[in-house]
């Protein structure tokens, strides 16, 4: 059987949680994004006074922090090769790791460009930004602008590493889904 390991992903606020966890209920395996978490795990030990756009402001090593995202996402990836389902959804992908990075103006390996260029999905969704839906909160500190900005830079990211990416509608989550599952048939 022919697994085919999909990316959902776009800058934050634009709606791809709900939309991979709509999948999710319909029975596709699912692999959630991690950052939210690390991220509040980073600010409860970090300065939160200073509130910025960056969660790497957070954290003693930023390195170390994207490096234990990548490896986050990695072990995802690696877990949906163990499955015999035909389609795996992610929440964000390897390259997403670094789009952010180049974002923030941080510089990586080549550690890092090689994961990416070793471990490939099939298929690239890019949920754009939409402004009527965008909403920050305590994991999410970007603004709608910088938002973005930062699709911007996913778009570049993987188109670099040779994707073709299928930007989804600005419509309901229903609408999305099926939209998402006719582009794959």
């Amino acid at each position: 059987m022919n697994h085919k390991k999909i990316v959902i992903t776009g800058a934050p606020g634009t709606g791809k949680t709900v939309l991979v966890e709509g999948l999710e209920k319909l029975g596709y395996p699912c692999y959630h994004e991690i950052i939210r978490t690390m991220t509040a795990e980073a600010k409860s030990k970090g300065n939160t006074d200073a509130m910025t756009v960056n969660p790497l402001t957070f954290v003693d090593d930023p390195m170390a922090f994207n490096r234990q995202l990548l490896e986050g996402r990695l072990a995802h990836y690696q877990k949906s090769d163990t499955i015999k389902e035909p389609l795996s959804f992610f929440d964000r992908g390897l390259p997403d790791v670094l789009g952010y990075m180049d974002y923030f103006e941080q510089a990586y390996g080549e550690d890092f460009t090689k994961t990416c260029e070793k471990h490939t999905y099939d298929t690239i969704f890019m949920v754009p930004p939409w402004k009527e839906i965008y909403v920050s909160d305590n994991e999410r500190l970007e603004t709608f602008e910088q938002a973005e900005e930062l699709h911007e830079h996913l778009m570049a990211v993987y188109q670099r590493f040779g994707y073709d990416i299928i930007l989804v509608p600005k419509t309901s989550i229903p609408k999305r889904i099926d939209f998402v599952l006719n582009a794959l048939t």
